[in-house]
This record gives C-alpha cells, sequence and structure tokens, in this order.
C-alpha cells in the first residue's frame, strides 16, 4: 500500500509506519506533506487546548465577580457556590501551568490566547448564570499575570477597566 493510501485508509498504521522510517533514517521515504500537515495541526491542537483551559478559567473568575453581587440583591445567596468555583479556578490554573510547562513555547501566545478565548467565556458565564451578556465587560480585565496567579481572584462586585 503506498503512503498515500496508507494515510487515507490506517492513519494509526500511517503513524507507526513513520515512526519506524524515522528510527531508520530512511528520511527520503517519509510522506512530508501529510507529516507537515498533522504537525501543523498538532500545533493547533495545542493552542486550542491552552485557550479551552482559559475560557473555563476566566468564565469562573467572571462569575467570581459578577454573579455573587447579583445574588445578594436577589435574596439568592444560597445558590453561590463559592467552594466550587474556587475548586474550578484552582484545577484550570493547575492544568495551565502543567500544560505550559510540557509546552513552553505557548507562553509567548498567552495573551493571543486570553484574547480568542474571551468571548468564549462571556458565552459560557452567560449560559452558566443567565445574567445578560451586558453585565459583563466588553474585554478581558484580566492580566495574563492575574489568570496564572494561584492568589489571585477578582474583587467580588467590582470591574475595572
Amino acid at each position: 500500500m503506498n503512503l498515500k493510501m496508507e494515510y487515507e485508509q490506517d492513519f494509526q498504521q500511517w503513524i507507526e509506519h513513520h515512526i519506524t522510517l524515522l528510527k531508520a533514517g530512511r528520511f527520503n521515504e517519509i510522506d512530508a506533506e501529510n507529516l507537515i500537515e498533522e504537525l501543523e495541526d498538532m500545533g493547533k491542537s495545542n493552542l486550542h487546548t491552552l485557550e479551552s483551559r482559559l475560557m473555563v478559567l476566566i468564565a469562573h473568575l467572571l462569575k467570581w465577580q459578577i454573579q455573587l453581587p447579583i445574588m445578594k440583591t436577589q435574596l439568592m445567596y444560597q445558590d453561590y457556590d463559592e467552594k466550587n468555583w474556587r475548586k474550578t479556578i484552582i484545577e484550570q490554573r493547575t492544568q495551565i501551568a502543567f500544560f505550559l510547562k510540557k509546552v513552553p513555547s505557548l507562553k509567548p501566545k498567552m495573551q493571543e490566547a486570553v484574547n480568542n478565548a474571551y468571548s468564549e467565556a462571556v458565552s459560557f458565564a452567560v449560559k452558566e448564570t443567565k445574567l445578560p451578556q451586558t453585565c459583563f465587560p466588553a474585554e478581558c480585565l484580566y492580566s495574563v499575570e492575574q489568570l496564572l496567579d494561584d492568589d489571585f481572584y477578582p474583587e467580588i462586585g467590582k470591574l475595572e477597566s
């Protein structure tokens, strides 16, 4: 079976075959076109993973900051679950830090990833809180440093630009 057919019909076999070719130094036999495409996709996947983690983190920081005062004024304080929100914030920060240790070349792309994740974070927060989108800032108010800082929790109810 030629490499193009192998790639299209049995991707796992194609991978294993290319590992064998690379280990043997048989570079002239490699399906370079598809290998380049797969490597590019791996890079996109890593950025997507980072953005997904940031989306959840930012959404929970927004809920932390914005939803509590609204719930208090509506006497719904018993529905506020600070412990679970804190747990999610801690988990996302831990996962992001771990991921950045494994893929440190993404650190310079953090601001871009935050910018890409923010609108989805707001959408997520709107769906979970059932608050109107206008309750949330149009742009992310948290710096990359704050997002990664284990001790940073935004002041409840206070939005600064």
